[in-house]
């Protein structure tokens, strides 16, 4: 088995994988597990620090992101799409898919969205149904700063969908306070349980907004509206996945008991930065450092899926590239989750320092 210190998926915890083993029930007409599953949701809420209600759904964070995007968005509505990464841009791809018009809103792809540029540019233009924000952009590891960005979007009236997948449980991460519409978070991340499983938050604003639309909403599945009174029905749109529920319960009872995981990731992300520079490795952002992942340039003349396949065969560890305009670029480490911790990360860095001397 290798030791995945990748940006997602993570390691995952053994009572995580023993949840995942329980006894199976019929989610379809046992109401004990409908009772089970808003405790769940609301633990999760409670986590991210809101009032609004919780949505577990059967598929990983993209599933998230496009009913997002499909549940809000119809044929020529006007959406932001704040765009300094290439999960940023993609948001695009939803919004168009629905019917909306994507405006492009870009910055600076090595430092995190300026919030004063910002608030000059929609100072002259505002008239937008809602804003995407990605909170970390993994492929590169950039850090938004959604407290001052969510808060500068509702002051002009636009509703927010921000992509915390790889952020939240390792980046602070309060809801309310930061004015978010749509919080969309993924099992396989800094949750650290196995992939699968996207969960979102969901202001009363955004469910007015759905419940209100003119037109249907063109999916079923990358459809929010269909959970909207599960619990009062009893009733739930499809089928859910009993066991990956139960093993996300059991992760996110992990992070309830951790109360010194926000300090952990920044002290290991600290670390691991510190360390890739004292090793003569080149930070690849200017400044926006996510404490969930730590992303590095590939050094001149060496290839990286050599790096990867020697980290992988020599030492059994996983670490990763990136893609897009970054494939064959970049190193990237994930400290996320159960990844975070020093025994981790030191294993890690001393095995990527033995392979750089052998090039």
């Amino acid at each position: 088995m290798y030791k995945i210190m990748t940006p997602g998926p993570t390691q995952v915890a053994e009572n995580v994988r023993l949840a995942r083993s329980l006894p199976c029930t019929n989610p379809d007409i046992d109401e004990s597990f409908v009772e089970f599953y808003k405790q769940t949701c609301e633990l999760i809420s409670r986590l991210l620090y809101t009032k609004n209600e919780t949505f577990i759904l059967s598929g990983e964070g993209i599933l998230g992101l496009e009913a997002a995007c499909a549940s809000l968005t119809e044929k020529g509505d006007r959406v932001l799409v704040l765009d300094n990464g290439i999960y940023g841009k993609g948001f695009a791809d939803f919004v168009t898919m629905y019917g909306g018009e994507a405006v492009i809103y870009t910055d600076d792809y090595k430092r995190p969205i300026s919030v004063e540029k910002l608030e000059k540019y929609l100072e002259s233009d505002h008239g937008f149904k809602y804003a995407t924000v990605v909170h970390c952009d993994t492929p590169s590891g950039m850090l938004n700063d959604i407290s001052r960005i969510c808060p500068l979007l509702k002051k002009y009236g636009i509703m927010t969908v921000v992509d915390s997948v790889s952020a939240m449980f390792g980046e602070e991460v309060r809801a309310d306070e930061f004015g978010i519409d749509i919080l969309c978070g993924g099992s396989q991340k800094a949750v650290s349980a196995p992939p699968g499983l996207t969960f979102v938050t969901v202001s009363d604003d955004a469910k007015y907004a759905i419940t209100h639309r003119e037109t249907p909403i063109a999916s079923f599945y990358a459809n929010l509206s269909v959970f909207f009174n599960y619990y009062e029905e009893k009733w739930f749109p499809y089928t859910m996945p009993i066991s990956d529920i139960y093993g996300l319960r059991a992760a996110f009872d992990n992070i309830a008991a951790d109360k010194d995981m926000l300090e952990r990731h920044r002290e290991v992300a600290e670390y691991t930065r510190k360390e890739v520079v004292r090793m003569g490795l080149k930070l690849h952002l200017e400044d926006g450092f996510s404490n969930t992942v730590t992303v590095v340039d590939v050094p001149d003349g060496i290839e990286c899926g050599e790096i990867l396949k020697r980290m992988r065969d020599e030492y059994n560890i996983m670490i990763t590239g990136s893609f897009g305009y970054l494939a064959g670029k970049v190193l990237r480490i994930g400290h996320m989750g159960e990844n975070a911790t020093m025994e981790n990360v030191k294993e890690t860095l001393h095995a990527l320092e033995e392979v750089l001397k052998t090039f």
